[in-house]
């Protein structure tokens, strides 16, 4: 049996909690690397220790720690730009593991975190490793929608909003990530983020893959004011990441 995309994602191992040799045979048989699903900056070897434990689905749709660095440090980079004088708040409404708003928050030391994650078992099973690592961090078992709905940014603070929503079926690997048909579509969400806070200072940081469906990354684009692609080479081609960055009331071109 193969550890790889399908098995966990979609296959038998999809809810089930994966033992640490079955973690490391998913990073050796898809990636070539048993400690691809480095997290919250230890190896598998290292956070299993911990208690720290994953569902086979988020194994995958982790964000590990090679790009979650890179995301903080380039989100923390342009925020540096931003004309905002409190401390930003970062928003991750799909949190799954929480990897992501961890190297957000570690790049952004005085912003404040808030994660949303609907899944129940996800949930759970997250909340219980934020615990084990004494990690402050807000944690919500919600809907994004009704995440956002308390949330108020002062006049003066950045949103910062990581958008990265279950791929599903939109990654074909032979062809492109089609930003329309995540789930929910990536231009629903910002057109969202765009109703709730008209005039907020907003940073989106949207996980993508290294190959967009051209159509479907332009009309995300035209909702922005300012936005650029940004890609990073970590693993074989093919099988590479990036972040699409796109701010609303402010660009980082005109505060740089």
């Amino acid at each position: 049996m193969s550890y790889d995309r399908q098995l966990l994602l979609a296959g038998a191992k999809r809810d089930a909690v994966l033992d640490l040799w079955e973690v490391q045979q998913y990073g050796s048989d898809s990636y070539g690397d048993a400690d691809y699903v480095s997290i919250y900056g230890m190896r598998p070897s290292e956070w299993y220790d911990k208690g720290i434990r994953l569902l086979g689905r988020t194994a995958v749709e982790c964000t590990r720690d090679a790009l979650g660095s890179k995301i903080g440090e380039d989100v923390a980079a342009l925020a540096a730009r931003c004309p905002s004088v409190s401390p930003s708040l970062v928003i991750d409404p799909f949190a799954g593991s929480g990897n992501t708003l961890y190297w957000l928050l570690r790049s952004l030391p005085r912003a404040r975190g808030l994660g949303f994650e609907l899944d129940t078992g996800v949930f759970r099973l997250t909340q219980q490793n934020l615990a084990a690592l004494s990690w402050p961090v807000s944690f919500l078992n919600v809907d994004f929608q009704s995440g956002l709905a308390p949330v108020a940014p002062s006049a003066d603070q950045l949103l910062i909003v990581f958008v990265a929503p279950p791929w599903g079926d939109a990654l074909d690997m032979t062809s492109s990530l089609d930003l329309a048909r995540t789930k929910p579509p990536i231009g629903e969400i910002i057109d969202l983020l765009a109703q709730r806070f008209p005039e907020t200072l907003l940073l989106c940081a949207i996980q993508v893959f290294e190959r967009i469906e051209r159509a479907s990354l332009e009309a995300v684009q035209s909702r922005f004011d300012w936005s650029t692609l940004l890609k990073y080479t970590l693993n074989a081609p093919g099988h590479n990441h990036g972040l699409l960055v796109g701010t609303r009331s402010w660009s980082p071109a005109s505060n740089s």
